[in-house]
């Protein structure tokens, strides 16, 4: 798999003490086992920005569109403080070409879903965003981000894990100097993974290689990326995976005997029916297509999106 993969996180999970009392957060799945994988880049945008540990705590204030991070007890506005840190933060992020972040939840700077908002009466609504993840969504609208919550999750957290991968393999590709032969390569290589993302996606950017020698490489690029990312962001669902697995099927039909296509069968709809997860069907057509050597299928990402350590598949 893939080395040096680059994701930002804010710096409290990894348990620094930057928290407002000294303390951290740590998040043991991020530390002990994402670590494995990924060079985190941590950011703690309340003492970047100047402030002190301890400190008074903050919220949100006011709309939920454009809020001011205010103090709790004494009122003091620190939101052009943090706005311009944000601003200068997020440009600065361009140099790390990161694949990824992840934020603390919750946080008025760094909360990504459902932070609290204040408003006149004093009752909060969850409709905010922190004000640095809102500047990093801003400036990379196609970057994998997720909360550290959510990622104990398991079906959020095999999609945004692959989403990374995903994502930093593009972004390889961007950096190889990539025409139109290496673009149709980069797609025949993912073509699977999208049908099991989005059907819909994988036949526009079907339309969209088709037509590449027409259009500006440049604008090309732009659309297939844009494409790409937003259609890894729709779950693979269990009915689309099984759609996935009857078309690998159909790469075997000349090889498997009798038994084995019955065998197959019979576990793909053990999975339909949530009887096992993801990992027994692809292990399974994994030993197949070693055995039999099925070119097609040797480089599909979709038989190999992650490492198979971090056992995402064996909970989906």
């Amino acid at each position: 798999m893939e080395e040096n993969i680059k994701v930002g996180v804010s710096s409290c999970l990894l348990g620094n003490r930057v928290r407002y009392d000294g303390g951290h957060k740590r998040d043991r799945y991020i530390t002990d086992v994402l670590a494995n994988y990924f060079l985190f880049i941590p950011v703690c945008p309340e003492v970047e920005c100047g402030l002190p540990v301890p400190r008074e705590t903050m919220h949100l204030e006011g709309d939920p569109e454009n809020p001011r991070l205010v103090t709790t007890r004494n009122k003091v506005d620190h939101t052009a403080r943090m706005q311009e840190f944000c601003t200068k933060k997020a440009q600065e992020l361009e140099n790390e070409k990161l694949s990824a972040f992840i934020f603390k939840k919750d946080s008025p700077s760094s909360g990504l879903h459902r932070v609290k908002v204040f408003g006149n009466s004093g009752q909060a609504q969850k409709k905010g965003r922190g004000l640095f993840a809102a500047a990093v969504v801003d400036k990379y609208p196609l970057l994998p981000v997720e909360e550290e919550g959510r990622l104990h999750d398991a079906s959020l957290r095999e999609n945004f894990i692959e989403r990374v991968y995903c994502y930093h393999r593009w972004q390889s590709f961007l950096e190889n100097e990539p025409d139109y032969k290496k673009l149709i390569q980069f797609h025949t290589r993912h073509k699977l993974q999208l049908m099991a993302h989005s059907p819909k996606h994988l036949s526009k950017i079907g339309k969209l290689v088709a037509a590449g020698k027409t259009l500006p490489r440049k604008q090309m690029l732009e659309q297939y990326q844009d494409l790409l990312m937003e259609a890894l962001t729709l779950k693979a669902t269990v009915k689309k995976n099984v759609n996935v697995l009857h078309h690998i099927m159909g790469h075997f039909k000349t090889y498997l005997s009798g038994d084995e296509k019955a065998e197959l069968l019979e576990i793909i709809d053990s999975y339909a029916r949530s009887y096992v997860p993801l990992v027994v069907p692809l292990t399974l057509i994994g030993h197949y297509v070693r055995k039999y050597q099925v070119s097609y299928l040797q480089d599909q990402a979709y038989l190999e999106p992650h490492p198979a350590e971090l056992m995402l598949r064996n909970h989906v």
